[in-house]
C-alpha cells in the first residue's frame, strides 16, 4: 500500500465516523469507474436499497489547502427519513452517528468509497432493538458496495 493511498484512507475514516475507528471496522471498495460515473452508480446504488440521498458535501477545499492534490473527494449523507427522525427521538445520542456517511474520492483513474461498519455502533448502543437495525444497515451498506465493485 502507498502512503498517499493509506493517508487518504485514514482521512476518510476520520470524516466519515466521529468515533476512532480501526481498520477491520471499515467498508471499502475500489470501483474502475471514472469519478463522476462512480458518484451516479453510487447514488442509483443507494436508492436501490431503500435510502435517500441526504446531502452531498464537498470535503476537497479543505484538503487542498492541508496539500491533498485532489477535487473529487465528497462525503455522501444517506439515510431513510422517518426511521432516522424515529430513532434520534428515542435515543438522541446516536444523531451524532446520523445519518450514515459514505466518503467517495478519486485515486487516479479509479474511486474509492469507504464508510464504517454499522455493526461498530452496536459496541457504543448495546440497546437490543438497535442490533437488528445495525445489522441491516450493514447488510445495506455492503450491498451498496458490492453494486460498486459490480460496475466495473
Amino acid at each position: 500500500m502507498n502512503k498517499v493511498f493509506l493517508r487518504r484512507v485514514l482521512l476518510a475514516a476520520t470524516l466519515v465516523a466521529p468515533a476512532l475507528v480501526h481498520a477491520e471496522h471499515l467498508f471499502m471498495a475500489r470501483s474502475a469507474q471514472a469519478f463522476p460515473e462512480a458518484m451516479l452508480t453510487l447514488q442509483e446504488a443507494i436508492r436501490a436499497r431503500g435510502y435517500t440521498v441526504a446531502r452531498v458535501q464537498r470535503v476537497d477545499i479543505g484538503l487542498t489547502k492541508s496539500g491533498f492534490k485532489t477535487d473529487k473527494y465528497r462525503i455522501v449523507f444517506l439515510g431513510k427519513h422517518e426511521e432516522v427522525r424515529r430513532l434520534v427521538r428515542r435515543y438522541p445520542e446516536l444523531a451524532a452517528y446520523l445519518p450514515l456517511k459514505i466518503a467517495i474520492f478519486a485515486e487516479g483513474n479509479q474511486t474509492l468509497v469507504v464508510t464504517t461498519n454499522p455493526l461498530v455502533l452496536a459496541e457504543f448502543f448495546p440497546a437490543p432493538d438497535l442490533a437488528p437495525v445495525f445489522r441491516r444497515w450493514a447488510a445495506d451498506l455492503e450491498a451498496i458496495f458490492d453494486q460498486m465493485r459490480i460496475r466495473d
